[in-house]
């Protein structure tokens, strides 16, 4: 693809990124209340004072958003657009609920479909993962601008001798079952991480973990961060049926089910 993101749209991205999650990691140390939206899902002040805060930021790049607490704009306008931020404010909401840490902010630019570039902060440990195709992927702490940074920067993934797969914490199926019989099969014993949100991303990135199958309804900001980053460093993220790299800014905006993974590797 020939494009160039712009210094200035990381700059807003990551300010945005920090700013929504330490105001997440002040409400997270409240006694806050729970709503139920229409899809049944639920939803906390945090998700929405996060998300406030990322479109006011994200404005100045001119750039349209799509995020999960506010209005998608019409397909129709959409897929007219070469540029896209795709944004979920507080991706893990149920586990920011249980207040077991495992929650994050996610925020992809999209170009043209595919995810360029991604940052993923984690409120709780005060920690950024982000990067894109054209710039690998970089790990670090709020406060210290990392990217570009060698001391900061991730090597390309390798495999585990030990294959660990990591899966969600509130959506084990069936078919995950079955994915991970294939894998034993193909690979012998496997280890697990069991965590909640689009942080199995940075399993995957650090090289903790080889896999992460998704057999349960996820939507594109729940993982298009991640999947731009994965990929800077070695990774993919496939259609589980088409074995295809997924697409954004879809009409649809439900991903199909998944298989994060090294892309060396098979299965």
């Amino acid at each position: 693809m020939d494009y160039a993101i712009h210094k200035d749209w990381i700059e807003t991205a990551m300010y945005a990124a920090i700013e929504a999650a330490n105001a997440i990691n002040e409400l997270y140390q409240t006694n806050f209340d729970v709503e139920i939206k229409a899809d049944r899902s639920p939803v906390t002040i945090a998700d929405k004072t996060s998300s406030q805060i990322i479109l006011r930021i994200l404005k100045e790049t001119k750039i349209p958003i799509i995020s999960e607490e506010e209005t998608i704009p019409p397909f129709k306008q959409r897929s007219q657009l070469d540029w896209i931020w795709i944004v979920d404010p507080l991706d893990g909401t149920k586990e920011f609920i249980r207040q077991n840490d495992e929650f994050c902010v996610c925020i992809a630019l999209i170009y043209q479909s595919q995810p360029v570039f991604g940052i993923l902060a984690d409120p709780v440990k005060k920690m950024i993962l982000a990067g894109g195709e054209s710039m690998g992927a970089f790990y670090f702490p709020f406060g210290e601008y990392g990217m570009g940074h060698s001391q900061f920067q991730l090597k390309n993934i390798k495999s585990n001798k030990t294959k660990i797969i990591a899966h969600s914490r509130s959506h084990f199926s069936e078919k995950t079952k079955v994915f991970i019989e294939s894998i034993e099969k193909d690979y012998g014993e496997v280890d697990f991480i069991k965590k909640g949100s689009a942080l199995k991303f940075v399993d995957l990135c650090l090289g903790k973990a080889d896999f992460y199958p998704r057999m349960a309804p996820t939507m594109e900001w729940d993982i298009a961060a991640g999947d731009a980053i994965y990929r800077s460093i070695g990774g993919e993220v496939l259609d589980f049926t088409k074995f295809e790299p997924l697409k954004y800014n879809k009409e649809n905006l439900y991903n199909p089910y998944f298989i994060a993974r090294n892309k060396h590797l098979k299965q």
